[in-house]
């Protein structure tokens, strides 16, 4: 457990590292006794910082969400990050690459909810009555830890590694599709880099949205009407770089795109 000051130090040490492009050295190197508990604290000490400054919390996304994902950090659950509306990027408009550090691209079915989910009962049966519409999105990650060397409390400080989201046009309802079996394909420049099934996220991305509702109401939060929630990733993360142009289409769900300038 790090102190007050410690966690202090280290969130503006994110905030400079993401201002300055010039990564940090992993957080849990130089702070061994960091822990989960810690790693939240530091995420949320920026996420009010920028809320002071203008910003507005829209919803969350939830990372580790692939039994893959969490074997290789020693975790055996997800995590989650805030997603804000300065973070919402344009399907039209490229992004600036050199915005980034280490900008990755993931392929996500994104929830639109239209009520308020329980906190720390909540159940998959409570999201799929919640949630007005499904759509495509892509996740734009990026780490302020140099060369993506994270373990799990530097991902969770670091905002869970996120920097950015797109959501396409089209939107459908959860009684139209079934959320398990929607194949999706991402294209980089034409050319296929990734694909997978939504089940890819714990066998079913509803039982993740369900999941965060009830983790974030251990923090005093709960998921609103009108937030979006990324449930994680239905494919690997796929590098970005500077002229690229991302596609990810959904069978039954549309594309959404994203390039790079």
């Amino acid at each position: 457990m790090l102190t007050a000051r410690s966690r202090s130090e280290l969130a503006a040490n994110l905030v400079e590292a993401e201002r300055s492009r010039a990564p940090l050295s992993p957080l849990t190197t130089a702070h061994p006794l960091i822990d989960v508990v810690d790693a939240y604290a530091i995420q949320l000490i920026n996420i009010r910082r920028r809320v002071r400054n203008g910003a507005r919390v829209v919803g969350h996304k939830v990372g580790l969400s692939s039994k893959a994902m969490q074997q290789m950090m020693g975790v055996d659950e997800p995590d989650y990050g805030h997603l804000l509306d300065d973070m919402l990027v344009s399907t039209e408009e490229p992004v600036p690459a050199g915005r980034y550090l280490y900008p990755r691209v993931e392929v996500e079915v994104a929830f639109l909810l239209g009520a308020d989910l329980p906190g720390a009962q909540c159940t998959e049966a409570d999201v799929l009555a919640a949630t007005t519409a499904f759509a495509p999105a892509i996740e734009l990650i990026d780490s302020r830890i140099e060369n993506w060397a994270i373990r799990l409390c530097d991902t969770i400080a670091d905002n869970a590694s996120s920097a950015g989201y797109v959501l396409g046009t089209q939107r459908v309802a959860p009684a139209d599709i079934d959320i398990t079996a929607i194949d999706a394909v991402l294209t980089r420049n034409g050319e296929v880099v990734a694909e997978g099934r939504s089940d890819a996220v714990l066998g079913n991305p509803v039982t993740a949205v369900a999941w965060l509702a009830r983790k974030v109401a251990g923090f005093g939060v709960r998921l609103r009407a009108g937030d979006v929630v990324l449930p994680g990733s239905c494919t690997k993360a796929i590098d970005a770089h500077a002229g690229d142009e991302f596609v990810a289409r959904f069978a039954g769900l549309g594309s959404v795109r994203l390039a790079f300038d």
